[in-house]
């Protein structure tokens, strides 16, 4: 495990799993977030995202946490690894909704500068809908694109506490 993607719905846990990850494995962590956003939460043009990720997936080794589903294919491309938090909607929304009590009026360590904490009903709503819209169309792209590829599914956080536990050891 030498280039990892860590994917999941928003608030599965991915950078602070990517994280606890890359201390165990002794591996640098990016977390997409912090590259994607620009500050007051806008888009960067797709033609400079594309090379940004490029630029991060070309390294000798590495831990990416984060989904858009946009890059997606190059890094499942260039990854050995593939770390999906699979777990429950109700769960996520708790903690997206912690998330925003904990850091509102400022900004999450793992989040780019002049992007401060926000609950939109926007992000709820994908969270929500994750397991209906989004986990399908990951589970096809696991199966079609990563058959040489290590996959990694937890579906709780015992499952998680357990692997992280497995790379320790």
């Amino acid at each position: 495990m030498r280039k990892i993607l860590v994917i999941g719905s928003g608030g599965s846990g991915k950078s602070t799993f990517a994280m606890r990850l890359g201390e165990l494995l002794n591996l640098e962590v990016s977390h997409l977030d912090k590259f994607f956003w620009r500050p007051g939460w806008a888009k960067p043009e797709p033609e400079e995202w594309l090379g940004k990720v490029t630029e991060l997936t070309d390294r000798d080794s590495w831990i990416l946490d984060g989904n858009y589903s946009g890059t997606l294919d190059l890094r499942l491309q260039k990854c050995d690894t593939v770390v999906f938090l699979d777990l429950s909607r109700w769960l996520c929304l708790w903690r997206i909704v912690r998330r925003s009590l904990r850091y509102r009026n400022g900004r999450r360590p793992d989040m780019a500068e002049g992007c401060p904490e926000q609950l939109t009903l926007e992000f709820v709503l994908w969270v929500w809908h994750y397991p209906r819209r989004s986990r399908p169309k990951i589970a096809r792209l696991l199966r079609e694109q990563c058959q040489e590829k290590q996959i990694v599914w937890l579906r709780s956080r015992a499952e998680v506490e357990r692997f992280l536990e497995t790379i320790r050891a």
